[in-house]
């Protein structure tokens, strides 16, 4: 059990650095979080948890480097009492391996933003995390869903222009609106009218989610 004054130390690895950002700017937000390091690289992961000794790793499955399963094997092997939660794993059988790997959770990318910093809590709880609930144990809650996220196809451009789209990539990218402008030669007041259209159709509220939202409906790809 964690002491009601001791900090969390978390590492947070995530290839997409506008989302390793945002993500690190909330849980810097909880004054029981304290981040320790953070990588974009799969690499590092094992340097970083050797010096920094992180109680939870925030780990993406799609790091650079490294297959992210391969790395939680890694992990396991290294330090035996370390909390992992995934940050991108919405397959059922990737999330069944990911725990028998040692994760103790896994938080969907595009609720990240929302359930994250309880799914950690949850962990250091002694509990799993499974979506966007915890549970005391695993085995009923991975034999009744076929996948963590609903299965039915969904539209891959959610009625976004062409141009709306290239915003999208640029934001996702970590472009501001002043590079953007740049980089497609309009001005920067036709840029924010593009992001406010996009968060309108697609129902979000800050690029954070939008760079999720766009990374889990495949709307970008996972290298810009």
């Amino acid at each position: 059990m964690q002491k009601a004054n001791q900090r969390i130390r978390i590492l947070l690895a995530e290839s997409q650095a506008i989302l390793r950002e945002g993500l690190r700017h909330l849980l810097e937000l909880e004054p029981d979080l304290q981040i320790t390091g953070e990588t974009g690289d799969g690499r590092e992961v094992i340097r970083l948890v050797a010096e920094r000794s992180p109680e939870v790793a925030v780990v993406d499955l799609q790091l650079l480097g490294v297959p992210g399963l391969q790395l939680l094997g890694d992990l396991a092997a290294t330090d035996k009492k370390l909390r992992i939660v995934l940050a991108t794993a919405d397959d059922k059988e990737v999330v069944a391996e990911a725990f028998r790997l040692g994760a103790r959770g896994v938080v969907l990318k595009e609720s990240a933003a929302k359930v994250l910093i309880q799914g950690i809590r949850g962990v250091i709880e002694g509990k799993y995390w499974v979506g966007d609930h915890s549970v005391e144990t695993l085995g009923q809650e991975l034999q009744y869903f076929p996948r963590l996220t609903e299965t039915e196809p969904r539209p891959r451009t959610f009625g976004l222009t062409k141009r709306e789209l290239e915003i999208v990539a640029a934001v996702v990218a970590g472009y501001s609106n002043k590079e953007i402008a740049r980089k497609f030669l309009i001005s920067e007041d036709t840029v924010k009218h593009h992001v406010t259209n996009v968060f309108d159709k697609l129902g979000v509220y800050n690029r954070l989610e939008l760079a999720l939202f766009a990374i889990h409906n495949g709307l970008v790809g996972r290298q810009q």
